[in-house]
This record gives C-alpha cells, sequence and structure tokens, in this order.
C-alpha cells in the first residue's frame, strides 16, 4: 500500500501508539481488500454500544485513552444501548448502565461527539456528493451512499475509529467509481404508498440481491420517496441483503438516467405486488397476540414522531409500546409536545438508543414479551435472532394493534 509521508510518520509511531495500532490496523484492513493506498474521510461514524462491545471492548476503548488517542476528524455515535434516564424499567441491569457509562467518558476523552443516532444524514450534518467518509451503522451508510451519493464502506468498531484517529480509510470497495456501477436492474411493478411499503420494497431488492458487492438500481417508481420512506428503504435493503448502495433511475444523484451506472445495459427483473405480499406474509396475521409494538430501526424523525403523534392522540395502549428516537429530535418533540402525547398511551419514548442494540433479548426475558409489532421491515428481519416472533404492519396498523392487544 503506498503511504504518504505523514502515513508514514504515523505507522513508525512518531505520532503516538494510539494512531500508530490505527494506521496499522488500516493498512492490514486495506490489503485484504487490495487498497492501492488511504483516501482522506471527513467524517467518521462509530457502533459502540455495550452489548456489542462488552467487558473487553470497554476496556480497549479506555487503554485507546491511556495510549493518547484523539480523533482527528469529525467524529460520532451510532445509538447507545442504554437510555440512562429509563433502564430500569425496561429490565436493564446497573451492570449493563456501568458499563455504557465507561463507553461514554472514554468516547468523550477521545474527542468523539456522542450524538447517539443512527439517522445522522437527517440531524447532523449529511455528506455531500462525493464526500469521502467512514460510517458504520449499515442504514447511515446505505443512506448516505445511495441518498446523498458520498461513499463509504461498512466500517467495523475497531475500523471507525481507526478512521477517526488518523483522519483516513482504505480505498477499495465504494470509494471506487468501477464499484459504484449497478450490477441489478429493477422494474417496480406496485407503487409504495407508505412508510412500510418502502421499507417492503428495500426489503425484497435487498434480499433478491444478496451481496454486499451488489449494487441495484431501481426504476418504474413514479414518486421520488421522503428523506423517511428512502431511510426504511434503504435501512431494509442493508438488512435484508448486507447492500450499501442501490440507485434510483432519476432519483438519486449519481443515476439521473440509468445509462448513468450502466442499467441500461441489464437484463430488468419485475418486482411484483405478489412479490412484495410474499414478503409481507411471513411477518403476523391478523388476529395474532401482540406484547410489544416498537417504533425504530432507524431511530423516528421529527415527522415520524408528529405522525405518530396524531395516531396516539386519546388513545390508551394495552400493549406495551416503545419509541426510539436521537437526541437531536427529542428536545425538539419535547417541545412540541409530541412525547405528551404519545406517552400519555401508556407507551415510552426512548432517547439515542435503538431497540435491538439495547439488550433486546434480555428487555424481553424481564417483560415476557415474545410477540413484538413494528412498521420497520428493518426490525423485524433482525429481531427473532433475539428471542421475538415478529410481525409488521404500517404505523396506523401498529397503533390500532397496539390498543387491542392483538393484529388488527
Amino acid at each position: 500500500m503506498k503511504l504518504t509521508d505523514e502515513e508514514k510518520a504515523m505507522l513508525a509511531g512518531e505520532m503516538g501508539e494510539a494512531k500508530r495500532w490505527a494506521i496499522d490496523h488500516q493498512i492490514k484492513v486495506g490489503g485484504m481488500f487490495d487498497a492501492p493506498d488511504l483516501v482522506p474521510v471527513s467524517q467518521a461514524h462509530m457502533m459502540a454500544d455495550p452489548e456489542s462491545l462488552g467487558e473487553a471492548g470497554g476496556d480497549f476503548l479506555e487503554d485507546m485513552v491511556a495510549k493518547g488517542a484523539r480523533v482527528a476528524i469529525p467524529m460520532i455515535t451510532d445509538p447507545r444501548g442504554v437510555d440512562l434516564n429509563h433502564y430500569r424499567p425496561l429490565g436493564q441491569s446497573e451492570e449493563m448502565a456501568t458499563l455504557e457509562r465507561r463507553m461514554i467518558a472514554a468516547c468523550e476523552k477521545m474527542g468523539i461527539l456522542m450524538t447517539n443516532t443512527c439517522v445522522n444524514y437527517q440531524t447532523i450534518m449529511p455528506p455531500v456528493l462525493g464526500d469521502h467518509v467512514a460510517y458504520g451503522d449499515t442504514g447511515v451508510v446505505i443512506y448516505s451512499n445511495s441518498i446523498c451519493g458520498a461513499r463509504s464502506n461498512f466500517e467495523g468498531g475497531p475500523s471507525a475509529l481507526a478512521a477517526g484517529l488518523t483522519g483516513r480509510t482504505p480505498r477499495y470497495g465504494l470509494h471506487l467509481d468501477e464499484n459504484r456501477q449497478a450490477t441489478r436492474r429493477f422494474v417496480v411493478r406496485e407503487q409504495p404508498k407508505e412508510l412500510t411499503d418502502w421499507g417492503v420494497l428495500g426489503a425484497l431488492v435487498g434480499k433478491l440481491a444478496g451481496s454486499y458487492w451488489a449494487v441495484p438500481v431501481i426504476e418504474g417508481l413514479e414518486v421520488v420517496p421522503t428523506s423517511d420512506e428512502a431511510k426504511h428503504m434503504g435501512a431494509a435493503m442493508a438488512s435484508f441483503g448486507s447492500t450499501p448502495l442501490f440507485h434510483m433511475a432519476g432519483i438519486t444523484p449519481e443515476a439521473q438516467t440509468l445509462a448513468d451506472v450502466g442499467g441500461d445495459k441489464l437484463p430488468a427483473e419485475e418486482i411484483t405486488k405478489a412479490d412484495l405480499d410474499a414478503l409481507r406474509a411471513g411477518f403476523g396475521a391478523k388476529g395474532d397476540k401482540i406484547d410489544v409494538v416498537v417504533f425504530a430501526a432507524p431511530q423516528l424523525s421529527i415527522v415520524e414522531m408528529q405522525a405518530l403523534a396524531a395516531q396516539c392522540a386519546g388513545k390508551t395502549f394495552k400493549s406495551a409500546v416503545i419509541v426510539c428516537t436521537s437526541p437531536q429530535v427529542y428536545p425538539d418533540a419535547t417541545r412540541m409536545g409530541l412525547i405528551d402525547v404519545i406517552e400519555g398511551t401508556g407507551a415510552k419514548v426512548l432517547e439515542g438508543t435503538c431497540f435491538y442494540n439495547q439488550y433486546a433479548r434480555e428487555i424481553g426475558e424481564a417483560n415476557g414479551w415474545t410477540r413484538l409489532l413494528s412498521n420497520s421491515a428493518k426490525i423485524v428481519n433482525i429481531i427473532s435472532g433475539y428471542g421475538y416472533t415478529p410481525a409488521l404492519a404500517s404505523m396506523d396498523r401498529c397503533v390500532a394493534s397496539a390498543v387491542a392487544g392483538e393484529i388488527v
């Protein structure tokens, strides 16, 4: 790998042990993917929840602090695993909270901004077309690549931290022009109408594409998705297919025409109403009992919070309801009275967490929850691995089901 003089100095330890570790890690990752060099990045985003890191991860972060680690570029964080204001009623333990506090303290000492969000492209500083970044969360990566036209691979936790410390990342994968061309072409024959429809479309495209290296291009859409619709679509696609980039012909910045991404040379594969209905059929049916309804994955925007509050007004929930939003949205939603309306139903709004990475199994066991309903196609794909039987419905059906205690 070709290194600049500054990078050689990092590797030699001239800029401290933390940067030496970071660039050594990046050289090893880059070597695995035949990266020719390192590319400067403007931002880094790291997943560092305590459930993922554990005690060993906490020790590692504290060791990096002891070695003088300090980020070189703006670096932000994904959702936390514990909302420190609300963890006991959920059934989370003091040990979980203590580990969370340790990780927060270590990150802050390194100069990491504790944004605690998976929707930073809506709330912090969206990357721009052609911007090289180093992002960890799959939903963040696919939105930033596809909708913003920025450039990022899925960065594991250590790789994201290394990028924050060096201001660089290995130049491979989606940092290269040739890997951003379409490899599959899908023609939509059934138009999405609301958030969950967009999530189901993304889920099916991801499932059909089925590879990190596949780049779908989608045509036939008659409307431009809103930011929230694109968010749900991308998050589901990344969940079902490990997909980090997709194009929408005539909509996304790199695919103003099908030919821009080579889609005109690919055979067209149709996506019909029957295909979408078949995917939905695997996630719950009317009359199924519901223990908990979850609005999360990704965290809710202020627009989604407003829509949910309008659905919740004057209702009382029979099922438990958990809502996860970002620390940037939460104070706005509080000021606007949306939190009071939502929690007036008996629901709980959590700040800076996301349900599936906050010890979901332990929370379920503590509360006796096994049957989960959500309007997020991403979370219903993930959550069965935590001991739940998932079901999928639109936001309004989720609210009505929470009132009834069963899917309506």
